[in-house]
């Protein structure tokens, strides 16, 4: 709706833009207004409750890069109840078109029921859009390392084969995580290599760099590095 784009334009940082842009090849700069994520939340938070927001919920696709955001921010803000937030991103999934935009969305409804979400990354996981493929490994990410976590989850993530940076940089970050928080379940992964050597070494790079980590343990990581 052309008010609620005007919203974000008056929130344009155009030093930030051109940072940002940088941040996102595959996005034609034209398309980035250049506001802060914090900005666009606060901004979502005061448009929810209006009206006209329904119909710009509606409205797909989206123009900028920052409508895409503050869709994917207003469903959660709008949509309490699991199965009606679905249905909505269901409709939404198909037209994230960058890491971004992905990465941001982090729904609390999810944690209504976690078995529901599970089914859904299942599916997910299996599409042919590189974000949605990174969504589903995103929120496996973010809801499924800690209580929630089973060894099942690694088997699914290993599964996933692609050639798509995001997709592949998805997988090193969610097994770096795991080598974190699930490290006893995780580590056979890289003593006996199941990932592919790009992916393999992304994550033992990104684990080596978490403050937690102790340097023992960060030694024995970099030792499984595969070389070549």
């Amino acid at each position: 709706m052309k008010e609620i784009t005007e919203g974000l334009f008056v929130l344009r940082d155009e030093e930030y833009r051109k940072f940002h842009a940088k941040l996102m090849p595959n996005i034609d700069p034209e398309r980035i207004i250049g506001v802060r994520t914090p900005a666009l939340r606060k901004y979502a938070k005061e448009i929810a409750k209006e009206p006209v927001v329904w119909d710009f919920l509606e409205e797909l696709p989206h123009t900028y890069y920052e409508e895409n955001n503050l869709h994917g921010a207003l469903l959660s803000l709008c949509y309490k109840n699991l199965d009606d937030y679905l249905e909505k991103l269901e409709r939404f999934l198909p037209y994230i078109d960058n890491w971004a935009t992905c990465d941001m969305m982090s729904p609390k409804v999810f944690r209504k029921d976690l078995s529901k979400v599970y089914g859904k990354v299942q599916e997910w996981i299996q599409s042919s859009r590189t974000y949605t493929i990174r969504f589903a490994v995103v929120t496996l990410l973010q809801f499924f390392l800690d209580d929630a976590f089973l060894p099942e989850h690694l088997e699914l993530v290993a599964s996933v084969h692609s050639e798509e940076y995001y997709v592949k940089m998805a997988v090193a970050w969610y097994f770096s995580i795991a080598l974190v928080k699930q490290y006893d379940t995780t580590i056979g992964y890289f003593t006996t290599p199941v990932l592919e050597t790009w992916t393999h070494n992304k994550a033992l790079q990104k684990a080596t760099e978490s403050l937690r980590i102790d340097k023992e343990r960060k030694s024995y990581l970099k030792s499984l590095k595969i070389k070549g």
